[in-house]
């Protein structure tokens, strides 16, 4: 089982600078790489404090300076919202900056608030991304390549910064059976997020998954399925309840950013309550939060439900400390995971038996 860190780069502390932020995920990187994680994930938003990163690219190249060992991932670059020969060269640019540690992460993007600002129709966003997609498949494989589309059109183009993966991993994140059927198709892997849901909704949006990819005719193994969650390790019932209410307001931003309901008091997003929300207790009790025998159960049950081949895990979330995030960081791999391997060991011993 793989483990991997998210990085959001939210900022709910109006004093905290956007240098602080990125920094403090740079750490994160750096610790993560020296405790074994597989892969560290960037995620892009822009225009509110909900996420400072505009390009997890530039994440991906700074990353690669400071690191060794750990992959760096994209979750996720909203395709619509660039230029597809330029991006294509981005991210050949950042493999290479990487030798070869790149994993590419898309999307096709959910807030108004972002696309109403580049100008870009967020009702044609699937159409766009698969256009898009199309075209990084030729400009990533071929020495030349041109495009006639209803979105996009290019003459004959040469991408001269080249990748090292060949192929390129490339991943998806957005639930529809649209996105999914598309990277079965693709041959892309699955990004997926329980956001404040328990191991109930991870299974059903892992049976979607089977679906589409069925659908296609397509193995699920190819799915490769890896799924983002959010942990907090501590022994303490006040910290364990603090953390479910950072994770409560990231997931309150994502949902009035999703429905066009935001709200803004100077720069800062106010956060309200989203449609059917849980109670505080039951977030906190769906989340991998508690102490390392409690986040082992947990995840162990997470695990049966998805079948994963990686998780990835969000330590630093709204006010989150920083020691706190990378405190629970080397919690999850030092105690809570040799925990997870031995009882999903144990339990398939016993089945063979």
């Amino acid at each position: 089982m793989e483990f991997g860190i998210f990085n959001l780069m939210g900022a709910r502390e109006p004093e905290k600078t956007a240098a602080q932020v990125f920094a403090e995920v740079a750490e994160q990187t750096r610790r993560a790489d020296e405790l074994g994680y597989k892969i560290a994930w960037f995620a892009e938003h822009h225009f509110s404090n909900y996420c400072l990163c505009a390009s997890p690219l530039m994440m991906v190249a700074h990353c690669a300076s400071i690191t060794k060992n750990i992959r760096l991932g994209t979750a996720v670059v909203v395709l619509p919202l660039y230029n597809p020969a330029r991006l294509a060269a981005e991210i050949a640019t950042a493999d290479a900056l990487s030798n070869g540690r790149l994993m590419l992460g898309i999307g096709a993007g959910y807030q108004p608030y972002e696309f109403e600002r580049f100008g870009v129709d967020l009702k044609q966003n699937l159409e766009m991304t698969e256009e898009f997609a199309e075209i990084l498949d030729l400009a990533l494989n071929q020495d030349f390549f041109s495009y006639q589309g209803k979105h996009y059109q290019l003459p004959k183009t040469h991408i001269p910064a080249r990748t090292v993966q060949k192929p390129l991993p490339i991943y998806v994140a957005g639930h529809t059976e649209a996105m999914f059927r598309a990277a079965a198709r693709r041959g892309y892997r699955v990004l997926s997020s329980g956001r404040v849901g328990g191991a109930q909704l991870l299974a059903d949006q892992y049976a979607d998954i089977v679906a589409a990819f069925a659908a296609e005719g397509v193995p699920i193994e190819r799915a490769h399925v890896t799924v983002n969650r959010f942990a907090h390790i501590t022994n303490s019932k006040e910290a364990g309840l603090r953390f479910a209410e950072n994770a409560r307001y990231q997931s309150r931003l994502a949902s009035s950013l999703r429905r066009r309901e935001e709200v803004m008091e100077g720069t800062q997003l106010v956060d309200r309550p989203f449609p059917d929300e849980p109670p505080l207790e039951q977030i906190r009790d769906n989340l991998l939060i508690g102490d390392v025998d409690t986040v082992a159960e947990k995840l162990a049950a997470e695990i049966r439900a998805t079948r994963p081949v990686h998780m990835c895990f969000s330590f630093k979330v709204g006010a989150t400390p920083h020691k706190a995030a990378m405190r629970s960081m080397e919690l999850m791999i030092g105690e809570v995971k040799p925990r997870v391997e031995r009882a999903l060991r144990d339990e398939a011993r016993a089945a063979a038996e």
